[in-house]
């Protein structure tokens, strides 16, 4: 093991769409190395090997399974970004290596979400600590350049003069996501509310909470949501998506939420009612994703949009090339006038993000985002999964939720 004054080394779990992202980010984050990632795949994971190695943020080794990478002397902490379905394995498979002595690691990190379910989110979390691991949860959003310069001014200049916000406006929209697993219920854990109602929770969670009290001085009370597939279950598009993602994804069969809509109370510490207001949607065709934030008080606004980027490029109907997301991820067009954001992994939070969980962990210092973050957004998730089932307001907590798995998870949702 290095030591603390050292960089951290880092082992990835998962060689996909996400950990390019962090690619992007450990660009620029000082004292980490990328030394070492396990992928299912002998060919994914030599080729992202060779691109860390090429990238000078190793030298980089592929190990060919989970127990080889954990166990390696060369890795102190290890960020998990594979399928959902997968996650709660990979981390047995750490705190077993852990508990035996096998492994030395300073700490873990999860890409979102944390679980498919909240019995599973608790799991990982008991997993963490009964290893005596420090735990991040990498949830970007809440660190985004935008959102973190916004929060700190709103709560340092608007609230002491006009009070505590009160509303919170947060949503996610794309065209759909990259891989297969995504698309199937039963692997992802749901549909789009699981996979981006995730960031838009948490988003409004911390932008509500007093930087003071932290976010768990906001206690949810209740949750109510919607959802819908709106897209996918259409016969053109269901055929569509079946002949891009193989056919495990059948929309005409087994469909998953293609739009979600949900509305969270809270409480604070001194009794006041505060809303998160959450829409997310892979429906939504525009130049790519689209990420939207709002914070409300009595006396000012925050907003952000993500594709107001300042920079945009206009391609004409001469100028044609091959698909490809050079722009903005999930772009949809390739002409006409797009909105280009110059620095990605920077504006969606990854930088921050993954510079703040290095710095954690290479000093001992618990994370602003951890497993235990991970799992009350879990919680709220299943709360407005059960609430869209049961056509009513869920009031929390709520017991039932333990062991909640939603519809689309158990195979029962139609459209």
């Amino acid at each position: 093991m290095s030591a603390h004054g050292g960089p951290l080394r880092i082992g990835f779990i998962g060689s996909g769409f996400i950990a390019h992202f962090h690619l992007d980010a450990f660009e620029k984050v000082r004292n980490a190395e990328i030394v070492g990632v396990y992928s299912p795949s002998p060919e994914h994971r030599a080729a992202f090997a060779r691109e860390v190695s090429e990238r000078e943020l190793g030298p980089c080794e592929p190990y060919d399974s989970v127990e080889s990478l954990v166990e390696s002397e060369r890795i102190d902490a290890v960020w998990i970004m594979g399928p959902n379905d997968t996650r709660l394995d990979h981390m047995r498979a750490i705190h077993r290596a852990v508990r035996a002595g096998r492994a030395a690691l300073r700490g873990v990190a999860c890409e979102k979400p944390l679980a498919r379910t909240l019995a599973e989110a608790r799991e990982m979390l008991r997993l963490a600590e009964d290893a005596g691991l420090n735990h991040g949860y990498l949830e970007d959003q809440i660190f985004s350049v935008a959102v973190e310069r916004g929060r700190e001014i709103i709560w340092r200049r608007a609230v002491p003069a006009a009070g505590r916000p009160y509303l919170a406006r947060t949503s996610e929209e794309h065209s759909g996501p990259h891989s297969p697993w995504f698309w199937v219920g039963e692997k992802q854990g749901g549909g789009v509310l699981l996979d981006m109602m995730c960031h838009s929770v948490e988003a409004g969670r911390y932008l509500l909470s007093d930087p003071a009290k932290g976010k768990d001085s906001l206690r949810p009370v209740s949750a109510n949501a919607t959802v819908a597939s709106l897209k996918w279950t259409q016969p053109e598009y269901a055929e569509r998506l079946r002949q891009r993602m193989g056919p495990e994804v059948d929309y005409t069969a087994r469909p998953s939420e293609d739009f979600a809509r949900g509305t969270l109370a809270f409480v604070d510490d001194e009794g006041r009612r505060l809303m998160v207001e959450c829409s997310t949607s892979w429906a939504y065709v525009g130049p790519g994703l689209r990420l939207r934030l709002e914070l409300l008080g009595p006396e000012y606004a925050m907003e952000f949009n993500s594709l107001d980027s300042g920079l945009s490029i206009f391609l004409s109907r001469e100028v044609r090339g091959s698909e490809g997301e050079d722009l903005v991820e999930k772009q949809n067009a390739e002409q006409g006038l797009m909105p280009v954001l110059p620095d990605e992994a920077t504006i969606y939070g990854y930088v921050s993000e993954d510079r703040h969980m290095v710095e954690c962990f290479r000093k001992g210092e618990t994370p602003a985002e951890t497993f235990r973050d991970g799992v009350a957004v879990t919680e709220m998730l299943m709360a407005l999964y059960r609430s869209a089932e049961l056509g009513r307001t869920v009031e929390l907590p709520d017991e039932s939720l333990e062991t909640y798995v939603p519809p689309v998870a158990r195979g029962e949702y139609r459209g």
